[in-house]
């Protein structure tokens, strides 16, 4: 068998377990490309998803090819398994070990013999947006044939969709239920004398009406379909008259800053939140009581703003600011 052929039949072996083993459930897609520092040094190449498991672990599922750097005779293929620890939560550094195995030779193309492998290491990964993340790694890895042992680096890019998250994330709610503990009847005020909603309040009321909605990278609503963090503010405030700009970088220039205090704040208000305190990456929309609704990998849901809640502790540790677009 010819070399292209192993690496296509390695491929769609690699997709198909993939494809059974995270049916709609998998965190994200990884690339990555590297170098096996032994002999002349072999160019490494992986693909394939991650999902969170439990805390701070997840699993990733990889195919992989190796070749000589030097353009030489040999290569291996094959798929891998790799268990993380804090990757994917946040900015920062993570641990991981992995095993793989497939078909190879060392100096022929082959692919005529089994090989094993097993590696360990650390990494870092970046967050430019909340759904692409940039990472890099070092480790220590050892294949089976000729007991070949060195350093691996690499650096890849991640693209997050659906899923969990590693650490405790933020609960969703009943659509009702939420509907109707964060606003009275339309009409009703306390007391049992009616008036009108306040129009901040009937910001809030449209983005209750998107409770359940998917998460959708870049998404606005359009013909009931999902939102973005973004997409969701721009879509409640626009359906009352307020035009906000599209993306959160930009909406957060909009309107007065607020005391980030609870105590400070009232339905309506714009929630801002980075992963280390630095440039903007996700907003919601503050309903009250200490709780805001925002759009994120679970879809639309109400979360909670406290470090002594187990879910809401998440996002809590990550608010930066509010912001109040109206007053009335």
């Amino acid at each position: 068998m010819t070399r292209s052929r192993i690496v296509r039949a390695v491929a769609a072996l690699n997709v198909a377990t993939l494809a059974g083993a995270y049916p709609l459930t998998a965190q994200g897609i990884e690339g990555q490309v590297g170098r096996f520092y032994h002999d002349s040094g072999w160019d490494v190449y992986r693909l394939g998803v991650s999902r969170p498991l439990a805390g701070v672990f997840g699993l990733g599922l990889h195919g992989n090819y190796l070749r000589r750097s030097d353009g030489g005779d040999g290569g291996f293929a094959g798929i891998s398994a790799d268990l993380t620890a804090f990757k994917g939560g946040g900015e920062g550094p993570y641990l991981v070990a992995g095993v793989g195995g497939g078909m190879g030779s060392p100096r022929s193309g082959d692919f005529s013999s089994v090989w094993g492998s097993w590696s360990a290491g650390a990494g870092y990964e970046l967050f430019p947006a909340s759904f692409l993340a940039f990472g890099a790694e070092g480790r220590w890895r050892e294949l089976s044939l000729d007991r070949r042992t060195g350093l691996e680096v690499s650096a890849g890019l991640s693209i997050r969709f659906g899923g969990g998250r590693k650490r405790p994330a933020p609960v969703s709610m009943p659509v009702q239920p939420v509907a109707d503990a964060i606003l009275p009847p339309a009409g009703v005020a306390e007391g049992g004398e009616t008036r009108p909603l306040l129009r901040r309040e009937s910001v809030v009321a449209t983005a209750t009406e998107a409770m359940g909605r998917p998460y959708s990278w870049g998404g606005t609503g359009v013909e009931g379909g999902g939102f973005d963090c973004s997409g969701l503010i721009q879509h409640a405030y626009g359906r009352h008259g307020v035009a906000l700009p599209r993306t959160s970088a930009e909406q957060v220039k909009r309107g007065r800053a607020v005391s980030k205090k609870l105590g400070s704040l009232v339905p309506g208000d714009l929630l801002t939140f980075s992963n280390r305190g630095g440039p903007v990456t996700h907003v919601g929309l503050y309903v009250g009581d200490g709780r805001f609704i925002h759009s994120a990998s679970r879809g639309v849901q109400v979360s909670v703003l406290s470090g002594e809640d187990p879910y809401g502790r998440w996002w809590f540790k990550r608010w930066v600011g509010a912001r109040r677009i109206i007053d009335d």
